[in-house]
């Protein structure tokens, strides 16, 4: 329900945190409401804790004497014969994903989190009688089990464990979807633990996400980069043109906007004398969401004095080729869908109003009216909700270039009314030293030469003051504590910023729900 239409008595939780009376009734439904299913798993959940001889066994153990891994018992014995024996003794713990009971001799696959699988064999001659009868009353699909056994192989060369003990060691009360059925989007996203479980897909992208995150951190590392932390918890919300989401500290009795960028605080650690400084972290942005953005989203962040745009585009390119090699050994990387998609060699670089020119076949510049460009978006259905000449020269290029655009290609000198933050172009009027990098159709990350004179800094600012008392909700705040932090002098710098998510997209193929674990959904 949205809020205007909520009952007072239902709202999820005051001010405090405190559950509401809605919360409590929904808690105390979800205990009544008991399926069959789960009422038998219950049941078993009971016998294990009632048939339990230490404190902390049963259901729930506080620990199982585990000695090996599935993933290093398979990559030891993976290749035995069919019938072979090893002679070795091994204690492993996995999911239960399989399970076959067949008279004297059971089956179970155990999956471990990376999704090697083992098989487990329970026979009456190993176990004897009554562990037998325990396994076929208590063991169900999806419970986490430890065994213990020789590692062997099956008739079939099925790498297995002959058991001789085994025990629970977590009962799971609820049943795994089925594994051999592609699990839904829906249901991908909002029980992503049901996803890791049972699509590889899902678990090959957390890997690489961390793959991603640790090439970036060592292709900075090696350039003398520091990484920093800034405050999520902003009095003013600035860095970038978006709108805030708003939070209240009671501590403070005043409100305040979680980040929608690091940006300004970087900037203040250049000041500092930390030449070189980059942040990885998540941003909020209030707005909305589709296949390439998100509310919540990671970014990110890096400043380096005494370079420029350039050189910050070069660096960016290396992040990007590096993370490739990370996580697919290649500078051309294969999709989810099995395309190949080439980020190797030297990227492209074009002008904005060039190649906006270019694709209208006649000249546009920072001096064409903007009575001009009105015409032309209007003519193309076009709709620009603040009519400024930098918003109109951007959408256009967005509608008449963009989708031409194959090869990762940095967009280069973007128009000075919609880059409050980026310094005027060394040669050419009416632009700014500003480029954004477009990989697979999308934008992945922007890059400026900073605009570090203070005096022209608070122009920029009051600018955009205007456009907020207009109506922009994007529109930038005037912060005089950045003003002043300015005012002690700031190197020549270049800076950039990325998101992580869509770098994840770039490298997979995947759409951003995909590439963030636990995505916000409704």
């Amino acid at each position: 329900m949205s809020p205007h239409n909520t009952p007072e008595s239902a709202t999820i939780a005051d001010a405090t945190g405190t559950p509401s009376t809605a919360e409590l009734a929904e808690a105390e439904a979800a205990l009544a409401e008991i399926t069959e299913q789960k009422a038998v798993r219950l049941a078993k959940r009971d016998r294990l804790i009632g048939a339990a001889t230490t404190p902390g066994g049963g259901a729930y153990p506080v620990s199982v004497p585990v000695t090996d891994t599935i993933p290093a018992v398979r990559a030891r014995f993976g290749d035995l014969e069919p019938d072979a024996v090893t002679g070795v003794t091994a204690g492993l713990a996995g999911r239960v994903v399989h399970l076959r009971n067949t008279g004297k001799l059971c089956f179970a696959s155990l999956q471990a989190g990376d999704g090697s699988r083992i098989q487990a064999m329970v026979s009456l001659g190993e176990v004897g009688a009554e562990s037998l009868a325990a396994w076929k009353d208590l063991v169900d699909l999806g419970d986490h089990l430890f065994v213990s056994g020789e590692v062997i192989s099956s008739r079939r060369g099925e790498l297995s464990i002959m058991v001789a003990e085994w025990q629970i060691a977590a009962k799971a009360l609820l049943p795994l979807p089925n594994l051999h059925t592609e699990l839904s989007e829906e249901t991908r996203v909002r029980s992503r633990y049901l996803d890791l479980i049972a699509r590889e897909q899902a678990r090959a992208s957390v890997v690489a996400r961390s793959q991603t995150v640790a090439s970036l951190r060592k292709t900075f590392t090696d350039r003398n980069f520091l990484e920093i932390e800034t405050p999520m918890l902003q009095v003013m919300h600035g860095g970038a043109s978006a709108r805030p989401f708003t939070t209240h500290s009671n501590a403070f009795d005043t409100d305040l906007y979680l980040r929608i960028a690091p940006e300004l605080f970087l900037k203040r650690a250049v000041v500092g004398g930390i030449d070189r400084v980059y942040e990885i972290n998540r941003n909020f942005r209030n707005e909305g969401a589709d296949s390439t953005h998100s509310p919540e989203f990671a970014m990110l962040e890096a400043y380096e004095a005494y370079g420029d745009y350039n050189s910050i585009a070069d660096l960016t390119q290396t992040l990007i080729q590096d993370a490739a090699l990370a996580v697919s050994g290649s500078h051309v990387v294969t999709w989810a869908d099995g395309t190949e998609f080439d980020l190797s060699g030297e990227w492209d670089r074009i002008g904005m109003y060039e190649s906006l020119s270019v694709a209208l076949g006649y000249l546009v510049s920072p001096e064409t009216p903007l009575a001009e460009l009105q015409a032309l978006a209007e003519r193309e259905g076009i709709e620009v909700e603040h009519p400024i000449h930098g918003k109109y020269v951007e959408e256009l290029w967005e509608h008449f270039v963009k989708g031409g655009l194959t090869r990762p290609t940095f967009v280069m000198d973007f128009p000075v009314d919609t880059s409050p933050l980026v310094r005027g172009h060394r040669s050419v009027a009416g632009v700014v030293e500003k480029w954004d990098l477009y990989v697979r159709g999308f934008e992945l990350a922007t890059g400026y030469s900073e605009l570090v004179d203070p005096v022209i800094q608070r122009e920029r600012f009051v600018e955009q003051a205007r456009l907020a008392a207009g109506g922009d909700p994007e529109a930038m705040r005037l912060d005089e504590e950045f003003l002043r932090a300015l005012e002690y002098g700031m190197p020549p710098t270049g800076g950039m910023g990325m998101g992580i998510d869509r770098l994840l997209m770039a490298l997979s193929g995947l759409g951003i729900r995909e590439t963030i674990l636990f995505p916000l959904v409704k």
